[in-house]
This record gives structure tokens, C-alpha cells and sequence, in this order.
């Protein structure tokens, strides 16, 4: 028998109006949406992205804003108990309807449920919001706090005053980070509906998973909200199964629980390692309808003793997979911006790069059910931060008890996506006492005041998700462990962050050897022809004030310049300067994703800092903003190869400094050639390694078979140093038992500075093949970091390569968006350049 039709939502998004009584404005904004989208549309501010216009915008989030709209409502509309969800009001807010108060709102991250039953009528309603001035309730609520709680300094980045971002709930990065405009938006995001419910409304559905040998037993767990006593028909089917029950409500929250077996099911794995089957979960409370997608698979993070210390890993159906990924920041700093097509573009390129997890970061925020459904659909595990970052937060009751709100639906609405991994505290918070004088100063109480925060955190995902690990801290070294997560690499995951912020050597990287390395990062400038959309001709120059306002970590355009006298002869002009910080930065993180994943099974995880940008910046990102792919992001796709080999140079007796510290530039008495597989499965491989002179000629130095199992890196070869001629560097290929070529890479034993390189003459020729434009690249001499690009949106399948004369290279163009190019379409804009060009 069909469950009856009796409940309906009534869509409350469209055109509201919008108002700054303070300042006399008056205008349009869609909801939902956020004020300074509609202020752009509206023409009344300038695009803060450009220039220095960021100071020009400050007034919009120093301003009381209202929005008022209206909707209609028919008498079937409210015939039954009413409830208005609003899912994200950023952030401080007054919400009327029909000029009666019904609510305040503090809390973004909480979707909230009035209960407005008898308060909307047939015909025209009006519902309205009045936004309070966020940073001044930040203020106020910090000045009143008994003791001092200080915020962040990467809010005070390019002579920010700075936000008590810690007493608000709201994306921490809006306030400006280290790589973020302070724009402090305000909006409505998400659902905004008029729920019209008979008895009872949805909550959330939850789904655990028990896996036997073939079958998985679904434990599905709803929650619903009644109004009254009285009994309700719900639904649930899934895989061809129809689970019908008549149940008994009580007023107030009501879980029911239903069983179902999938037999012969479709496992999902994440990507690199099978396919994502996923099943539609259709649930239906009297004609309430929710859908979601279930992933059949078992994760378990393995932390246990070994000969080291403890392991930290991540085991999905019985296999120990090594985490490859990057770290996660919101898409964009205006929020209306990050449509899902925007953020599909961005998770398509990680997926493309051979990532299989991203983790979302600590200072931004929950993202909507539609980034999880992609990264399930796409195979893309997800490391998950609670929103706290970088500074101590309250712990008295009120906030505590929004908090625990927040956490408690968060957990609900996410945790039957088969792409969550791990519930994460927080980012950086039990590190950042050491970090201001007043936690130094008094660390006792600043340590029990993170404790009441981080053991709720705790308490919650245990009793809301018991299947998933929670994991205290990033970085952290595990349960009740306040120790330095920063330096200790036996253990829990580890944030290296010395070669950027103490400006030491690529090659440190080497003298650390995490178990997991969740953060550790590289800046570049963001691509020449990003940084012309916010900087006029004659700002482009890395002392500028628009370039250094498009910088935000202190000294980080003249650590980027410094970093390039160690490595590279420096360039001649601005447009080369910005190509050849993109190469450091892409070697910089080479270098430590191919040591660290060659020391498996030790390292079982690499999250790189970051893979996409807020706005146009400086930064650590792969990706510009907008999703153009920078070199890095070329060379990830490189070095998170499912099977790979990697240089190790080893040197038997290492020189230190008097602080122990290892002395930079020693060269290696040898370099071990490291066969990494990942595939989940043992591969045979045939290598070859050249010495290659830079002006071109040639001699084989190895050759031989390895078979590799795919439980450790090994060692397939050892070429000594002193073999190589002064102007020598290695190349090698790796081929499957076919013959079919699996990878490329080199190795440079010295700074590429070192070399005489000799200029080369690349040969660019365009073919179109199975609809796809093809271009073809050979050079006479040796030309490295071979790099095309074009103006059409799209990705080469290889790029910032090092070409060998004698050997033709093919770049398959792969479109974005959606786009169909041939290659008559990209030949006219085609530049192609490497690294001799640049002194």
C-alpha cells in the first residue's frame, strides 16, 4: 500500500529587497545569496577582488543590513503544523514573519526549525531579516568574557584590525587568513522552505553498515520531529527492498530504526582503487521525500603499536591505502559564487591529479549536501576538521550549547555519505597556545578550557556516528595527547611547515619521516594571466601594494624570490618570475610527497596545503582561482602516481650545524631509485635510467625488472653520485609488462642554477584525434618544465615536462566546464616556454 501524501514544502528563495537604513540604500538580493553579490549586481560596489578595492568594500560588514520579501501561501499550503527551515543564516540575525519576532540566530552552521504553525496565512506573508553587525557582537561578546581569549593574527594580515572570530559561529576564513580577503559576508544560504507536515517532519536519516562476506546489513536510524501523540507512515527503500512501518510518535524528537540486507553487493572504493557504485536510499515520511546515496564500503583507521611507535592509516575494505589528496578551503569568498558547477570543476581536478582525499579545513566550513554527493560519486575520501582553527575558543554554556547543536546535526546530516573518513576537533587549536602571550602566560587554564570544547567534540561523535574515529586535533599525536603534533613524526599526523615559514631547504623535507603528513606547503604567485584580472599593468611587480595586498602571509612575496636565488638563475622579467614560482613551488612539494611516499608503509598519507584559492592570490594553492590548473597541480598528477618511482639521494654521513640542524647542500654519495605501487595489487615494471648531459647526449646507466608488491616501497636501484658528469642529471621511465609507458621522472643533483643550460627550440605541431585536440612538442636540446598553455579552459594531460630531444611528446587538451575544442580552436593562443627562457 503507497504511503499517503499529506506533508509539502513551499520554496521561500526569490527576489527580496534589501536595505541599509544607516547608509540610505536600497536594492535587490536573491536569496539564497549574500550582500555583497547583490551589491555587485546592483552596481554599488566595486569588485573587491581587484586591486587594493578589498579597504574600498570594509563598510558593507560594518553595516546593519535588512531583507525583506515576500511569498504566498494558499490554504493546502498550511493546512497542518508549519515549520520554516532556514538552513544557514550568516550570521547574527532577527527573523520576522509577518512583523512578529520568531527567532535570533547566531550560528551559520546550524540549520534552524521554527516552529511557525499558525502564524502564516492563506495569501501574501511576509518574512524578514534584520543582520546585526558581526564583528561588534564579536567584539562585545570578547570584551565581556571573563578572562581574555585572543584571535588569530592571520587576521590581521596587510594591517587588518582584526575580528574575535573565535566568539562568532561563522567560516573563520571570512574574517581574511593568511591567504583570504576579509569580506565578512552575510546572507542566507541553503534551504529556505515552509515545511507543512500532518504530524511529524524528517530530521535525518543516518545509515550504518555491517559488511559480511556477501551481504551488508543497512542499519537505518530516523529521526523525526512530531508535533503531537499519534502514529505516522514511513518509508525507506533501497537496491528493489520497501521497508513500510506504521509508527507511534511521541511529541518531540522520535528515532526509528530499520534493518535491510544488500545481498551481492557493489562495493565502493575510493578512487585509484575501484569503482563507486552507490545506491539511492528514498525515504518517505507521507509524502516528505528525501533521497540519498549510499556507499557500500568499510573504513577503519588503523592506530596501533608497531616497531616504530603507532601507525596511522586509513584501511577500506581490507586494504591498507595510502591517502593522497590536499587540503580544502571554501571556493569562494563571495558565497554565491561557489555553484555546484564551480566546486565540481575543482573536485574533478583532484581527481584528475590521482587524489583520493581531500580534508576540509578547520577554518571554513560545512559544505552543502551537494559537495559530499560529488566526492562520493567521485571517490574522494574526506578528512573532516569541526569549524575551529588557530586560536583558543569560549567554553561557557551558551556557547557550548549552540556548539553542541551544531556538531550534533552536522554529524547527522553527513554521516551516511561513504566519502567521510574522519571526524577531525579542530585545526591547529591545542598548538596555538603556545602561540600568544596570554595562553603562554596562563596555559593550565587555557588547556582545561580546550578540554571542555574538545571532549563534547568527542562525547558526540562517539554517541552520533560510533563507526567513524574521531581524531582530537590536526595535527595531533591521539586521544588526550596535548603534546607538539608539529615536530614529532613517530606518530598521528604531522604539519611540516619549516621549509616555508623558517625558510629552510627542499631538502629538509628529507630529514622528516611523518606517519601522515596532513598539512605542509609551498607559495607561488597565482598565474600571470589571473594576476591581470586584479592588477593593472603597472602593478605587476612583487612590491607593489596590489600585489602585496594579494599577498597575505607576511613576507611571503619576498620568501618566494628568496627561495628562487637558491634554485634558479633569476628571471628577467615579471611574467617569468611569476612561471618560475609556480616550478619552486611544484618541486618544493615533489620533493616531499616522493620522499614521504617512498618511505612506506611508514608515511600512509600526504594532504598538501592547499589545493584551491579563495580569491586571485598569493598562496600555497595547485589550483588558481577559478580552477586553472597551476604547475603544481601538473606535477601532483605526476607524483601521486599510482605507480611510481622516485630519486632518494642518501648520504652516509650527515653534517650538522652546531644546533644538530643538518647542513643544506650536501651532495649525496648516491641516489636510490624508490618503486612506489599504490595500485592495491603487485606490478611488474621494467625501468630504465639515463644520465642525460643538459646539452642533450645520453647514456644509459640501469636497466632491469622489479616486481613490487603493494605493501611497501623498495629500492630498485642505486646509481652513485660520482658517476654522473658535473653537467649530468637522471632521467628515468618505468613500463608494465606490456611495454606500455607508466611514468617519466628526473632528478637534478644540484640547483638547477648550477647548470649550464643551453637554450632549445621547441617544435610545436596540432593534431585532433578521437575528438580531442592533440598537441605534439619536440625540442633539439633538452628544454625542462616544458609548459603549454592556451586561453581556452581546460588542462594538458601533461604539462611542465622535461623534454629529451630525439623524443616527441603528445599533450592531450582535456576541456573544462563542459567545453568541446578542436584544435583550430587553440592554436592561435598557444604559448609554450621552459625554464631556459627565463634568465
Amino acid at each position: 500500500m503507497a504511503v499517503p501524501t499529506h506533508n509539502s514544502a513551499l520554496d521561500l528563495g526569490g527576489t527580496f529587497t534589501l536595505t541599509a537604513p544607516a547608509r540610505d540604500i536600497e536594492t535587490t538580493m536573491n536569496l539564497p545569496g549574500d550582500v555583497h553579490h547583490a551589491l555587485l549586481a546592483a552596481n554599488l560596489i566595486p569588485d573587491p577582488y581587484f586591486g587594493e578595492n578589498e579597504k574600498t568594500v570594509m563598510w558593507v560588514n560594518e553595516t546593519a543590513w535588512s531583507v525583506e520579501g515576500q511569498f504566498t501561501a494558499t490554504n493546502a499550503d498550511i493546512d497542518g503544523y508549519l515549520t520554516l527551515t532556514l538552513a544557514e543564516i550568516d550570521c547574527i540575525a532577527t527573523v520576522f514573519l509577518n512583523g512578529e519576532e520568531i527567532a535570533r540566530t547566531d550560528n551559520s552552521f546550524v540549520r534552524h526549525d521554527f516552529d511557525v504553525t499558525g502564524k502564516v496565512h492563506a495569501g501574501e506573508n511576509t518574512l524578514r531579516l534584520d543582520f546585526d553587525i558581526a564583528p561588534d557582537v564579536a567584539k562585545a561578546r570578547a570584551d565581556a568574557h571573563p578572562f581574555p581569549i585572543p584571535f588569530t593574527k592571520n587576521y590581521q594580515t596587510n594591517g587588518l584590525k582584526g575580528i574575535h572570530m573565535n566568539f562568532i559561529r561563522k567560516a573563520a576564513c571570512h574574517a581574511g587568513w593568511d591567504w583570504g580577503i576579509c569580506l565578512m559576508p552575510i546572507g542566507v544560504y541553503g534551504t529556505m522552505s515552509l515545511r507543512k507536515a500532518r504530524l511529524a517532519r524528517q530530521e535525518s536519516v543516518q545509515v550504518d553498515q555491517a559488511h559480511g562476506e556477501s551481504s551488508v546489513e543497512l542499519s537505518i536510524k530516523t529521526r523525526l520531529f512530531a508535533f503531537a501523540h499519534g502514529e505516522v507512515e514511513l518509508e525507506h527503500s533501497i537496491d528493489g527492498q520497501v521497508i513500510t512501518d506504521k509508527v507511534a510518535v511521541q511529541k518531540g524528537e522520535n528515532v526509528f530504526t530499520h534493518n535491510v540486507t544488500i545481498k551481492n553487493p557493489k562495493i565502493w572504493w575510493p578512487a585509484g582503487q575501484g569503482e563507486q557504485p552507490l545506491y539511492d536510499l528514498v525515504t518517505n515520511l507521507e509524502g516528505e521525500m528525501t533521497t540519498r546515496k549510499i556507499g557500500l564500503r568499510d573504513l577503519n583507521w588503523v592506530v596501533e603499536k608497531d616497531e616504530i611507535d603507532h601507525s596511522f592509516k586509513c584501511r577500506i575494505n581490507g586494504s591498507d591505502i595510502t591517502m593522497m589528496g590536499a587540503n580544502w578551503i571554501p571556493a569562494d569568498a563571495i558565497p554565491s559564487r561557489a555553484t555546484p558547477a564551480v566546486v565540481r570543476d575543482l573536485l574533478e581536478s583532484a581527481k584528475a591529479a590521482n587524489m583520493n582525499m581531500l580534508r576540509i579545513w578547520g577554518g571554513g566550513q560545512y559544505e552543502p549536501d551537494w559537495f559530499y554527493d560529488m566526492c562520493d560519486e567521485l571517490g574522494i575520501l574526506i578528512w573532516h576538521d569541526f569549524m575551529f582553527a588557530c586560536m583558543s575558543y569560549p567554553s561557557d554554556r551558551t556557547f557550548l550549547k549552540s556548539v553542541e547543536t551544531e556538531i550534533t546535526q552536522q554529524v547527522r546530516r553527513l554521516s551516511h555519505h561513504a566519502c567521510i573518513a574522519l571526524w577531525c576537533g579542530d585545526n591547529e587549536v591545542i598548538g596555538s597556545l603556545d602561540w600568544y602571550p596570554e595562553t603562554k602566560a596562563d596555559k593550565e587554564r587555557y588547556i582545561a578550557n580546550y578540554d571542555r570544547l574538545n571532549s563534547m567534540l568527542h562525547r558526540i561523535v562517539e554517541d552520533e556516528d560510533p563507526a567513524r574515529r574521531f581524531w582530537p586535533s590536526s595535527p595531533s599525536l591521539g586521544y588526550m595527547d596535548f603534546s607538539d603534533g608539529w615536530h614529532s613524526d613517530t606518530r598521528g599526523d604531522l604539519h611540516y611547515w619549516d621549509v616555508w615559514h623558517s625558510a629552510k631547504s627542499f631538502e629538509a623535507y628529507r630529514t622528516v619521516n611523518p606517519r601522515f603528513a596532513s598539512e605542509f606547503g609551498f607559495q607561488s604567485f597565482t598565474s600571470m594571466n589571473v594576476v591581470e584580472t586584479f592588477a593593472e599593468e603597472k602593478d605587476r611587480n612583487p612590491s607593489s601594494p596590489v600585489m602585496e595586498n594579494h599577498q597575505r602571509n607576511a613576507g611571503g612575496n619576498a620568501r618566494i624570490l628568496e627561495t628562487m636565488t637558491r634554485y634558479f638563475r633569476f628571471p628577467r622579467d615579471f611574467d617569468q618570475m611569476v612561471f618560475l614560482s609556480q616550478i619552486q613551488q611544484g618541486l618544493a612539494i615533489k620533493t616531499a610527497i616522493e620522499y614521504w611516499r617512498s618511505t612506506k608503509p611508514r608515511c600512509m598519507g600526504t594532504l598538501y596545503w592547499q589545493i584551491n584559492d579563495i580569491w586571485p592570490v598569493a598562496s600555497w594553492s595547485s589550483l588558481d582561482y577559478g580552477g586553472q590548473w597551476k604547475l603544481m597541480h601538473y606535477m601532483a598528477r605526476r607524483f601521486y602516481n599510482l605507480v611510481n618511482v622516485v630519486a632518494v639521494p642518501q648520504v652516509t654521513e650527515v653534517q650538522t650545524n652546531s644546533r644538530g640542524t643538518p647542513v643544506e647542500g650536501q651532495l649525496p654519495d648516491q641516489i636510490a631509485l624508490r618503486a612506489i605501487n599504490d595500485t592495491g595489487k603487485a606490478v611488474s615494471i621494467a625501468l630504465e635510467v639515463m644520465a642525460v648531459k643538459v646539452t642533450g647526449e645520453s647514456r644509459m646507466v640501469f636497466s632491469g625488472n622489479s616486481a613490487v608488491s603493494p605493501d611497501a616501497a623498495i629500492t630498485v636501484a642505486d646509481i652513485p653520485f660520482l658517476d654522473l658528469a658535473e653537467d649530468e642529471f637522471l632521467y628515468f621511465v618505468w613500463k608494465d609488462a606490456q611495454g606500455n609507458i607508466l611514468g617519466e621522472n628526473d632528478y637534478f643533483p644540484k640547483p638547477y642554477k648550477a647548470y649550464e643550460l643551453v637554450g632549445a627550440n621547441v617544435r610545436a605541431e596540432w593534431s585532433d584525434r578521437d575528438g580531442k585536440a592533440v598537441l605534439t612538442l619536440e625540442a633539439d636540446t633538452p628544454a625542462f618544465f616544458t609548459t603549454a598553455s592556451v586561453d581556452a579552459p581546460g588542462y594538458f594531460s601533461d604539462n611542465a615536462i622535461t623534454l629529451l630531444p630525439g623524443r616527441s611528446v603528445e599533450l592531450t587538451f582535456l576541456p573544462r566546464h563542459g567545453h568541446m575544442v578542436k584544435s583550430s580552436d587553440l592554436a592561435g593562443s598557444l604559448k609554450v616556454r621552459h625554464l631556459a627562457e627565463t634568465f
